[in-house]
């Protein structure tokens, strides 16, 4: 009797184990994009709202911060209501909030931040700083769970990246750009393109129309390293067709935009390749803005299958690729289990970096 009991107790215990939640609400403001999130356990999204200033920010060919923070001011409470209101959860069932406190535009951070602090204040729940940066990578684990140790190829529009995860919520920057990120060159080239801002989409479709007829530079890729250099590319370009315009030459716009973005992926394909060979891991993530591109999540598998074909590929899905406040619920998801909280001193920090934990 004493031993069914016993065995009726303990599954009892798993089974209130199994069904308990955690429940993160997260807010994003780093950029262009006002979010708010309900995420369940870190990899299941009830609600994932997102109110866009493309169409406001177009008009000036890029973001303006003053503009940006201005739409998160007017947008935030509605994507936080809704976003409740869609997740079918009150404030009572949330564990903790997460917010995006840097890197970004100071303004703009600075909305999500307040209000992240005002509902951690309001109803007694820890507060969880998150780094953009790192949202990028977790969101991957909407499409799988993530191996470590991992290494990140972390394409935006601020940023290009390499990052060694040891484990979760550890951090190594192995490489980076050391000029233009690739997102930044997408959206310059767009303007001389003539293509409206945000670029990066349609020049992707544009390429593949094309074919690689001007040889652009592949910048560094004899270099012993794992950095990135995107600037002389963008010049070689910008010269190019500035050229043949003085000259009244006609340049084909698809042939343009393939060769721009085959010098693209190249240089990116193949630091990655060089860092997979120094930094034996499990798992390779793509993740960011420009990991939405096709022209190089099709590369990238394909040479992972054939030289690392023992090296899984965790691509983020394609609708978390821009910015998102999903993608901060689970990375605060990491972080909350790994112990790291903020006070309401927590302030936006437009410059942030990765800290490096190593233990």
């Amino acid at each position: 009797m004493q031993l069914t009991c016993n065995i009726r107790l303990k599954r009892n215990r798993k089974k209130m184990n199994e069904e308990k939640r955690e429940l993160i609400l997260a807010f994003e403001s780093s950029c262009d994009e006002t979010s708010v999130a309900v995420i369940e356990n870190g990899n299941k999204i009830l609600s994932n709202v997102i109110a866009t200033q493309i169409n406001s920010q177009r008009r000036f060919g890029g973001v303006v911060p003053e503009v940006a923070s201005r739409h998160h001011i007017e947008q935030v409470t509605i994507c936080l209501a809704d976003a409740l209101q869609r997740a079918q959860v009150d404030y009572q069932d949330l564990d903790a909030v997460a917010v995006t406190y840097g890197p970004g535009l100071v303004g703009a951070l600075l909305v999500g931040v307040t209000a992240a602090k005002a509902v951690a204040f309001a109803h007694n729940l820890p507060l969880i700083p998150v780094n953009h940066m790192a949202g990028h990578i977790y969101a991957a684990r909407f499409r799988g769970e993530i191996e470590f140790p991992a290494l990140a190829l972390l394409v935006s529009g601020g940023h290009t990246e390499l990052v060694y995860l040891k484990k979760p919520n550890s951090y190594q920057i192995i490489g980076e750009t050391r000029d233009d990120a690739a997102g930044e060159a997408y959206d310059k080239i767009g303007r001389v393109l003539g293509i409206d801002y945000p670029a990066g989409k349609k020049i992707d479709e544009l390429a593949h129309q094309g074919k690689d007829t001007f040889d652009f530079p592949r910048a560094m890729l004899k270099d012993d390293n794992f950095d990135f250099s995107f600037s002389g590319l963008k010049s070689a370009f910008i010269n190019t067709v500035h050229h043949a315009e003085q000259v009244n030459q006609q340049l084909n716009q698809a042939d343009l935009a393939a060769s721009f973005q085959q010098s693209v992926i190249d240089v990116l394909v193949a630091k990655t390749m060089h860092a997979l060979q120094q930094y034996p891991v499990k798992q390779l993530i793509l993740a960011g803005g420009v990991a939405a591109n096709t022209g190089l999540r099709d590369a990238l598998s394909a040479v992972m299958k054939k030289k690392h074909s023992d090296v899984s590929l965790l691509k983020a899905p394609l609708s978390l690729c821009g910015d998102n406040a999903a993608m901060i619920g689970a990375a605060g998801h990491v972080a909350f289990r790994a112990g790291k909280r903020a006070d309401l001193s927590l302030n936006a920090d437009p410059s942030l970096e990765f800290d490096w934990i190593t233990q």
